[in-house]
């Protein structure tokens, strides 16, 4: 059995990376992206997570996480998710708290494995061998021309037969442009490639079933946040209306969210960044089965490649054009999806190197 080995002080640094290309979904615009990147040692090995969050996360880490972990046995990863949990109770655990929480625990998991000298996947146990993927990106600040060609390289350049658009711009208001886009992207993918569109909560209940049967129209089978992901009851009434599938939950910071959730989509999105790491998307996942319900990891693909492959009712990752940009830039070992899936089982812990020297330039803390 091997000996208890003792966490040591975390590092934390944080990352600013310029978009590509302006960027924004229906509701929310953004030109840089932000990640928060915590280091774990433990005896010889360390281990590696992160977050999509401000850079005042990194402080969180350091003063409210910190001392809950420093000296723990690193193997005993479900202690001191507890211990983390609890540290944060006057704070509040929904929001930063939660992402803080989240690339620690992600970042134990992988000193775990590294320990043990496994790799992630085989350490949680897989119940597949690959992990189905889809393209996301299709952002409302595209033109066509844009558009076209981010789906092209997904789907005839690296034959991944799902895909993802941002609608509901402006709060809903740019409808008839939605639609069109969502015209031209069928037109681009063709008949047998998967469309799905994401409205960010941009529509009120009755638009978002209008434009619903609308999409269907055009193949559309994945609706997610039709409306705001905190009208369940809202989420409920445009599932019942659509053939599509409705789904939300990516905004889960516990399990009670996803408690809630449930009863009002036809899948359950969970993302490991935010919901408390590996330790609470394991749990969600159960929540969901326990319902008849799949659950597909939201963004930061490289975080829950592993995961995704270790619970029965996985339906897919999301392969998000700027998390999959800033985690092939920062990280050696950088899975590939083409043919539509990925295969998690390179290396020992999660698989990823950071490439620090390569990555300064974006340090912001």
């Amino acid at each position: 059995m091997k000996d208890a080995v003792a966490i040591e002080r975390p590092v934390v640094s944080a990352y600013t990376v310029p978009a590509d290309a302006p960027e924004a979904d229906g509701t929310f615009a953004w030109d840089t992206t932000t990640v928060v990147i915590v280091e774990i040692t433990a005896g010889d090995a360390t281990g590696t997570g992160w977050t999509y969050a401000p850079a005042s996360v990194a402080a969180l880490v350091d003063e409210q996480l910190t001392p809950a972990v420093l000296g723990r046995d690193a193997l005993d990863i479900p202690a001191a998710h507890d211990a983390m949990t609890k540290a944060v109770r006057d704070t509040g655990r929904p929001g930063a708290a939660g992402r803080a929480i989240s690339a620690v625990d992600i970042a134990l998991w992988d000193l775990k494995a590294r320990l043990l000298e496994l790799p992630l996947v085989r350490l949680l146990g897989a119940a597949r061998d690959e992990v189905p993927v889809y393209g996301s990106g299709g952002f409302t600040t595209y033109h066509d021309t844009h558009l076209a060609a981010q789906l092209n390289g997904w789907v005839h350049g690296q034959h991944i037969p799902r895909v993802k658009i941002k609608i509901g711009e402006r709060w809903g208001r740019a409808a008839g442009r939605d639609v069109s886009r969502v015209r031209t992207a069928r037109d681009v993918i063709g008949p047998q490639a998967e469309l799905y569109v994401d409205a960010s909560g941009g529509y009120t209940r009755k638009q978002a079933v209008r434009v619903g049967r609308v999409l269907a129209e055009h193949g559309v089978g994945w609706f997610e946040e039709p409306v705001s992901s905190d009208d369940l009851r809202g989420l409920a009434l445009v599932r019942d209306a659509l053939v599509c599938d409705v789904t939300a939950g990516e905004y889960g910071y516990d399990l009670p969210y996803f408690a809630r959730m449930i009863p009002s989509v036809d899948c359950l999105q969970v993302d490991a960044t935010r919901c408390g790491g590996l330790t609470e998307w394991l749990r969600a996942a159960a929540l969901a089965q326990a319902h008849g319900l799949e659950v597909s990891a939201h963004c930061a693909p490289h975080a829950h490649a592993a995961v995704a492959a270790c619970v029965p009712n996985l339906r897919h990752i999301e392969w998000f054009h700027d998390h999959v940009r800033i985690e092939s830039m920062f990280f050696a070992g950088a899975l590939d999806p083409t043919g539509g899936v990925v295969r998690p089982e390179g290396g020992v812990g999660h698989g990823l190197e950071l490439r620090t020297a390569e990555v300064e330039e974006f340090r912001v803390v």
